[in-house]
């Protein structure tokens, strides 16, 4: 579809939704890892019966999955428009001042975040995703993340993550004597044993800048990161399976390759932050209580925070009541639990099609009405995307100044 085209179908969109557009899911699929089955999918549409399973529902996406053996469009998400195909990442390409406002998209090519909801059913492999510097080295973005563990869902049978290295490690300079055997062989998971493991505790999360190694667990987690999706793994072996080295060196230049191996990963990381004695306390985030924002209705806490590069909210609703909402620019929505209207729209969780929206700038910085029209909570998900608030808080640094 031409640009003109998109412009006017969305614009026509706009105008009729007043502000708001639902998204369609983005499903995707990896080849080493398999589900539980926490997505809202069947088995027989998880399992595509060809060695790939959907891990992933992505929310408000502008970024392609990376993953060779997808369709083209695997990980974008569409606008939810009867009778057209029209891509988020083109509907923000050419009516970026109309979705984003004009003077953020002047500086500002997309939403700059994504989303993700993935579910596993054993830990992921130990990993890092490289930091701006690196990544664009492969014409890619960095990848900043940040995890919610939803509450009230099945755990998996390892909802611990490993994170970083112990601190001796980068203390005494031992990252190649005790990490780069392990790498070089790639015939085992023993790397772990370097690492320290951390809860995934309900109704918390985890906040990681990019270039830290990490091994998330089985806690069906809600991500919000940069809008990337790069990485390098270190792990050769998963719940007994052995990966393809090639991973690695997904998204590493083949001259930086050729010329140090299994060393060039050692560059990349981010050892600061990977070998910190008070990693968890400089990294857990629990929900804080946005106290502006609370109403006798219902109430907003700041879930993704400690950082500009994105932000993200989790609303609360009480049943049959209303709640105002007014931000600070575009934002998307995902509807977790309950049923009810966000300005006049109808929402619902857990009902694919109605649990995702988009709130163009215009509509965001309003007083919307939410309305829960349900008998339980209405729990719904915010996710921003860089230099809309920057009254996020940032946690307290433990250790040496």
């Amino acid at each position: 579809m031409d640009s003109n085209k998109i412009k006017n179908t969305v614009m026509k969109a706009l105008e009729k939704e007043n502000g708001i557009l639902y998204l369609r899911p983005a499903w995707i699929a990896r080849d080493f890892l398999k589900p539980i089955g926490r997505l809202g999918l069947d088995e027989d549409e998880w399992d595509l019966g060809d060695g790939r399973y959907i891990l992933e529902r992505w929310f408000g996406s502008e970024t392609k999955a990376d993953t060779p053996q997808g369709p083209d469009d695997e990980g974008l998400s569409y606008l939810n428009i009867e009778r057209e195909d029209i891509l988020l990442r083109d509907a923000v390409s050419v009516c970026g001042p109309q979705i984003m406002r004009e003077t953020y998209s002047k500086d500002h090519v997309d939403l700059g975040r994504l989303a993700k909801l993935y579910d596993v059913d054993t830990r992921i492999s130990y990993h890092y995703h490289q930091i701006a510097e690196d990544a664009a080295l492969v014409g890619k973005n960095a990848k900043e993340e940040a995890y919610y563990f939803p509450e009230g869902v099945d755990p998996g049978p390892h909802p611990e993550g490993f994170f970083g290295v112990h601190p001796y490690i980068v203390e005494q300079q031992k990252q190649e004597e005790l990490l780069l055997p392990h790498i070089i062989d790639w015939n085992s998971d023993l790397i772990l044993k370097h690492s320290r493991a951390y809860l995934q505790v309900p109704g918390e999360g985890m906040h990681l800048p990019s270039g830290v190694l990490h091994a998330p667990g089985t806690a069906l987690t809600l991500e919000l990161q940069e809008n990337s999706d790069v990485f390098s793994m270190l792990q050769a072996v998963v719940n007994g399976r052995k990966l393809p080295k090639e991973l690695l060196y997904k998204d590493i230049r083949r001259e930086d390759r050729e010329k140090y191996g299994e060393r060039i990963v050692f560059k990349q990381i981010n050892w600061e932050v990977s070998g910190d004695p008070y990693f968890y306390e400089n990294r857990n985030t629990p929900p804080v209580l946005i106290e502006e924002t609370k109403q006798d209705e219902g109430f907003e806490e700041w879930i993704y925070y400690n950082t500009h590069k994105f932000s993200g909210k989790k609303t609360t609703v009480k049943p049959g009541s209303k709640f105002r909402s007014k931000d600070r620019g575009v934002y998307n929505i995902y509807v977790w639990q309950g049923n009810g209207r966000i300005d006049g729209h109808e929402i619902e969780g857990k009902n694919i099609g109605m649990d995702e929206v988009l709130v163009t700038h215009d509509k965001a910085v309003e007083n919307i009405l939410i309305e829960n029209t349900g008998s339980s909570d209405l729990v719904l998900f915010k996710f921003f995307g860089p230099d809309i608030n920057d009254d996020v808080p940032f946690l307290k640094r433990y250790g040496p100044k």
